[in-house]
């Protein structure tokens, strides 16, 4: 049996959505980018609905970016720039969807997992939870829409000083950033925690929480096409550039080498 790579189902109002690749630490692969959008696109509509939760099968990993061996067959900047922009679209339908989205961080989000994870509303995340931009360490940028939200989120110096540094946050410190809007108590089981933090939203009526998300959207996406189209150029330059290469190469060989 094929297993499903995306799961979602809805539960007392709650549209709820797992990447469900645990064995490989949630990696965004095209086909779960396209899930994804298929998945937020298809509930759009669903009237009951209050709010939207996200996140990644397991303990371990909300989503640990692209699939290295897939992408590993993308190759020049157009294939790039087509890949980029593929996954641009995916984001959106989770940033511009009529209800409120929260990541629930059950693990690290990093590189296109945090780029993912700030595509939604909020983030409530597990107290060992990490986020960061770490494309860098890869010599490439931001390419999904991520790198505009951080700038909105936490202004131009805390991003430029996050994406440049490639800092891996703990969640009590992405918190005092404001990339995370709150944090699960010690050994607070998360899912217990994840839930006591949704319930003040299962209580407003459904059309009340479209317009709190029509009222806040307009502000994460109006003007936005200049920033995105700067983040794919420089993207795309970036992935072609010999340096990636370089950077993808020293990776898996220090992977191999920890698995013998």
């Amino acid at each position: 049996m094929t297993q499903d790579l995306v799961t979602s189902e809805v539960e007392q109002g709650v549209l709820r959505v797992c990447i469900n690749r645990a064995d490989k630490r949630n990696p965004l692969s095209r086909a779960v980018l396209n899930d994804l959008r298929a998945t937020f696109e298809a509930a759009a509509g669903t009237a009951d609905l209050r709010c939207a939760v996200l996140r990644g099968a397991g303990d371990k990993t909300f989503a640990s970016g692209g699939d290295l061996k897939e992408l590993a067959d993308v190759k020049g900047a157009e294939a790039a720039r087509d890949m980029a922009e593929n996954a641009k679209r995916a984001l959106a339908a989770v940033r511009e969807f009529p209800l409120p989205v929260i990541a629930a961080l059950n693990g690290d989000a990093l590189g296109g997992g945090a780029e993912l994870a700030m595509a939604c509303d909020m983030r409530f995340a597990a107290s060992g939870a990490r986020i960061g931009y770490i494309q860098g360490r890869l010599a490439i940028t931001s390419a999904w829409g991520g790198g505009t939200d951080l700038v909105r989120l936490v202004g131009p110096s805390r991003a430029l000083q996050l994406l440049s540094r490639s800092d891996v946050l703990e969640a009590q410190d992405a918190r005092a950033l404001g990339l995370i809007n709150a944090v699960a108590e010690g050994e607070t089981d998360f899912e217990t925690a994840i839930d006591a933090y949704l319930e003040p939203m299962r209580r407003q009526s459904p059309h009340v929480m479209r317009a709190f998300k029509a009222l806040v959207l307009p502000s994460r996406t109006e003007g936005r096409a200049t920033l995105d189209e700067i983040e794919t150029a420089n993207f795309s330059h970036a992935w072609a550039h010999p340096d990636h290469d370089a950077a993808v190469a020293d990776l898996l060989n220090k992977k191999a080498a920890m698995q013998r």
